[in-house]
Parts: structure tokens; sequence; C-alpha cells
């Protein structure tokens, strides 16, 4: 549509109505489906994914008796069932407070470890020249195919040998030792991504490769580093198979003590209940905690 302005033609704008009119069925649905209805269902799949942890925290403040009789959503309609008994004896039993002391001294070196080398190396491979470097790295691209049972055996029978089976340094090792070969292609991958220029620039102000990995590096990788951070945080302490082969009783973890408890007394369902309720809501708070900084490091490649 167009208007003459003194003797020129100008351009007007279709009415809101006419564009709405014309806008197809396809649009329509994508402006329906993009707004708040989308929220709305995400909203619920949320909720929906925190159902089997709300329930595990009602069972957990529920008495004994009340548990094995009925579900836990009978707390709506008897709040008075409330109690934190089950928390009082957790507290009291050895085994499992030191079980959660062990498993933070096995998830924090680990997860520091790996982060730690697994930047260095990186920052090696993307950025530094060395011998073989190429093939070196298609080596550790190919530790990422090696499962972790075919190990097991050997390194059991090795740290025998060398006197840390069973201690919490050999379960540290074992993990750090199948965490890096991930950490080191995640890293390498996105430290390529940076801007040569910007190294080149560091470099001619004297800046030697350790002050430009800590100064430079280190702050544009930290999205990546923080995801890979909680990947290696969640695989540690959510472990089980690890710790039951390469633990004795005085330094398992909390999932190798609350496997303990289920086959000694099978009917101990007050200790268990708070106890995995501890084990389970860690790492979400180290989730929601970090979330942002997961979700930049994760679509960091896709945004360069």
């Amino acid at each position: 549509m167009s208007t003459d302005v003194g003797g020129l033609s100008k351009a007007v704008p279709p009415p809101p109505e006419t564009v709405k009119a014309e806008q197809s069925l396809g649009g329509r649905l994508a402006s329906f489906v993009s707004g708040g209805v989308v929220r709305v269902f995400l909203i619920l799949v949320g909720l929906f994914w925190l159902v089997p942890t709300i329930g595990l925290l009602l069972s957990s403040l529920r008495p004994p008796e009340e548990m094995t009789a009925s579900g836990w959503w009978e707390v709506f309609s008897k709040p008075s069932q409330l109690t934190f008994d089950s928390y009082d004896k957790l507290l009291s039993n050895s085994d499992i407070t030191d079980s959660i002391l062990n498993t933070v001294l096995i998830t924090v070196p680990a997860t520091a470890l790996v982060v730690v080398i697994g930047s260095l190396a990186g920052y090696a491979f993307a950025w530094m020249e060395f011998p073989g470097r190429d093939w070196w790295f298609l080596g550790v691209v190919g530790l990422l195919v090696v499962p972790v049972q075919v190990a097991l055996i050997p390194i059991a029978e090795l740290f025998g040998k060398i006197g840390i089976f069973g201690s919490l340094t050999g379960v540290i090792l074992f993990h750090v030792g199948f965490g890096l070969p991930f950490a080191v292609f995640l890293l390498r991958n996105f430290f390529a991504e940076i801007p040569r220029e910007l190294l080149e620039a560091a470099r001619l102000d004297g800046a030697g490769e350790l002050r430009l990995f800590f100064r430079v590096v280190m702050p544009l990788g930290g999205p990546a580093i923080a995801a890979l951070g909680i990947f290696q945080f969640l695989w540690v302490w959510n472990d089980m198979l690890v710790a039951l082969i390469f633990t004795d009783s005085g330094s398992q973890p909390i999932t190798v003590a609350l496997q303990t408890q289920v086959r000694q007394f099978g009917n101990n369902i007050d200790v268990l209940a708070p106890g995995a309720f501890i084990s389970m809501v860690i790492p979400l708070v180290v989730f929601f905690a970090f979330q942002r900084q997961f979700v930049s490091g994760v679509m960091a490649g896709a945004v360069k």
C-alpha cells in the first residue's frame, strides 16, 4: 500500500489485522507454542522430574512403621507424621557418617585433579608445539572408548602390588585416570577456538606460557571448565562399581555404605531413606548452583 504525498510515493505498512490474517497457520502455531504454553509444559516436566526426590525427602521424615505401611503421599493428609528422628539416628550411625566424609575426600580431589591436569593438557594439545602432538592426542581420544570394566582387575592387581588397594588414594587415582581422557578432549577442543591473535598479543607483551595459561586461557575457558567439573563431580559422587571393588570398610563412600546397610539390615529403612536423600540431594545442589556455567560450557562450542 502506498500514498502520494507532494508527488512522492510513500509506502504505508498494512494494518496489524491484515498481517495477522495473512500469517500462515504454521506461523500462528509457532507463535502460540513459543509462548507461555511451552514454559508451563517445561515447568511441569521439571516438577515431574523432582517427584522421586520429593518423595524420598518426605519418606525420610516419616517414622519407619509408617514408611512400611503406606506411601509417602500420606504425609499430605497426615502431616503430623513428619519427624527428624531418622536423621538423628543417621547421624549416630558411624558407618554412614564416615562414608559421607569418605565420599567428600574422594570426590573433591578426583574432580580437582581432573580439572587441573585436563586444563593443562588441553592447552598443551591446542597451542603448544611438540613432537607427535597429534598422535598423542589421537591416543587420548582412543582411551575414551575403553570401558571401565576392562581395567578393574588389572588395576586392582597393580594397586595391590604397590600397596594402595583398599585406600582412598587408589579410588582417587582410578577416577582421575578414567576422567582425564574426556577432560583433555573437551578442553582441547574448547581452547583451540580461542583467537590466535589474542594469544599472540599476550606473548608480545612478554607473557610466558604459564602466565598466558592462567591470565588468558583459564578466564576464557571458565564455562567449559565448570561443565567439566560438574560432569566429573557427578560421576565420582554417584559411583558405586569402582568404590565397591577398590575400597574396604574404612574407606567406602556412601553409595557402598548404603548397599552394605541393605545387605546386613534389610529393614533398616529409617537409616536408608535419609542416607539416600543426602546422597541424592548434594549432587542436585551442585548442579543447580552451577547450572548457568554448565549450560554456557555445553553450548560454547555451538556459538563460536
